[in-house]
């Protein structure tokens, strides 16, 4: 399509002028997605549109479908010893990568000496995966996972990203760089041709050992503005939209007899996170008075359309070791002025609010707290940045203003994956605390085999860190599809991993 095209149906979107039209017939399904990873290397990517391609082309020993259920994978079962540092494996047969390769223990024992050793530490994905110490082959199809130190999620780890399953013969023979945008896996579909920064063309891997795929041919097309996206998904020249759905545009497409708009709960959470070193935010009660200044609600219904939930702690409903009960602190400006009259803060205050300044609803809603803080006598300046500065020099370093967005999507869907990474003294995303009673916590539950204690301890620590007020909880944003009505059988993973072997064409 045309620069000029484009633009054409990104302004039809925009002003909501475009008629009824259906897809043209065909056999491939299209789908749309914001980024092009670059790498299809599975340890050198931690992007969400890796998964959402990849999902189809790799797989690991364990899988985690859109339910969240952890089922076998390329393993068919595992037992946990009882000290959590070793798991039995018995892997599946019959199994080939999509060049005939076999898959078998020696392929399981490669991947993970890959992704822990020399080529893993060059790329993003080796932190997650630590406490696997070593692989012991016990025979073709059998395997033992030893560990330095008990993973409670490392089964769901072992679900996703760095540990998906590769080959080694091609990989030696090839070379990384090769298999890096020639990618061999064992999923439902291969890879035939990529182009960077344009698509990615799969086709169905006819000796896949599982529900072989009904659609032949899948077009992942890379683009990075969501109008653009939207407008072609009205056009009909895209099947599905992968979470690029403008809020104000939702109701346009849904208008459309041939189009829909699915809304599901997601794992991404957004925050505003304090600096308790200096200024007025190293004060507990000025940090909460600060949270029931801002109506987390009214952002909700207002700004994100009613597509999210509010939320008490930084995580989903959907992640273990939520806890239901916990209540967060109300929405009320006047207490709120009583409490920062009563910490010292004199009318006129000015605060940082630091962000990424590539995200426009975000925007939006940065702005909607400088207004609700001013009403309490606060004055905010906004301080923008570029991504990869925000997420490499900014936070990890310390160099926010008083508060500071971040929003994180938990994977997992375990609030270790969480709240080890923010609260935890000398991580990465923790410039600020360091605190010995929180930190205790956090080393206390990792151990545990028992997940209602584990559970139990979770719970523990988001009270723990909401009495500490340590950010300001927002909300639970909701994962968005915008899909043609041709496409069936099409299920909304809540983390954009899609499984599209099933998907037919009505």
């Amino acid at each position: 399509m045309k620069l000029g095209k484009i633009a054409t149906l990104t302004s039809l979107v925009l002003l909501g002028t475009f008629t009824n039209v259906s897809l043209a017939a065909g056999d491939t399904l299209v789908v749309s997605t914001k980024l092009d990873p670059s790498s299809w290397d599975p340890i050198a990517t931690f992007t969400v549109p890796w998964s959402t391609v990849a999902t189809n082309v790799f797989e690991g020993l364990t899988y985690r479908g859109p339910d969240l259920k952890l089922v076998p994978g390329l393993a068919t079962e595992w037992i946990v010893a009882e000290d959590g540092l070793s798991i039995g494996f018995k892997l599946r047969e019959g199994v080939t990568f999509q060049n005939g390769e076999p898959f078998n223990a020696e392929a399981v024992k490669f991947t993970f000496e890959r992704l822990l050793g020399a080529s893993g530490a060059k790329g993003p994905q080796r932190s997650n995966y630590t406490a696997i110490e070593r692989i012991e082959v016990i025979d073709d199809y059998s395997i033992t996972m030893h560990l330095n130190s008990p993973d409670p999620v490392l089964l769901t780890k072992l679900a996703g990203y760095g540990a998906m399953i590769v080959p080694p013969k091609y990989i030696t023979e090839k070379g990384e760089a090769h298999f890096a945008s020639h990618p061999i896996g064992t999923g439902p579909y291969q890879i035939v041709n990529y182009e960077p920064k344009v698509d990615v063309k799969l086709k169905a891997y006819d000796n896949y050992w599982g529900e072989k795929a009904k659609i032949q041919d899948i077009q992942f097309k890379f683009i990075a503005e969501p109008a653009t996206a939207v407008a072609e998904l009205q056009a009909g020249t895209i099947d599905i939209v992968v979470d690029q759905i403008p809020l104000n545009t939702i109701k346009t497409i849904k208008s459309k007899d041939f189009l829909d708009v699915i809304s599901v709960t997601g794992p991404t959470v957004m925050a505003f996170r304090f600096n308790t070193k200096s200024g007025i935010t190293q004060n507990k009660d000025v940090r909460k008075a600060l949270i029931m200044a801002v109506d987390r609600q009214k952002i909700i219904d207002t700004i994100l359309a009613g597509q999210a939930q509010s939320i008490v702690g930084f995580q989903s409903a959907l992640s273990f070791g939520y806890d239901e009960t916990l209540e967060g602190l109300p929405f009320d400006p006047e207490k709120a002025k009583q409490m920062l009259a009563a910490a010292g803060v004199k009318p006129g205050e000015k605060i940082q609010i630091d962000y990424r300044a590539n995200d426009q609803v975000l925007g939006q809603v940065v702005q909607a707290l400088a207004g609700y803080l001013k009403r309490v006598g606060i004055n905010v300046a906004l301080k923008p940045y570029e991504s990869s500065v925000y997420l490499n020099d900014i936070v990890p370093a310390g160099k926010t203003g008083e508060m500071f967005s971040q929003g994180w999507g938990g994977w997992t869907f375990d609030y270790d994956n969480t709240a080890y990474l923010m609260y935890h003294t000398g991580e990465k995303w923790n410039p600020y605390d360091s605190d010995p009673q929180l930190d205790k916590l956090l080393e206390s539950q990792r151990p545990i085999t028992d997940q209602k204690e584990r559970e139990r301890i979770l719970k523990e620590i988001s009270a723990y860190v909401a009495n500490e007020a340590l950010e300001m909880p927002l909300y639970n944003i909701n994962t968005l599809y915008g899909i043609n009505k041709r496409v069936q059988n099409f299920e909304p993973a809540p983390d954009q991993r899609i499984r599209l072997n099933n998907v037919t064409f009505k």
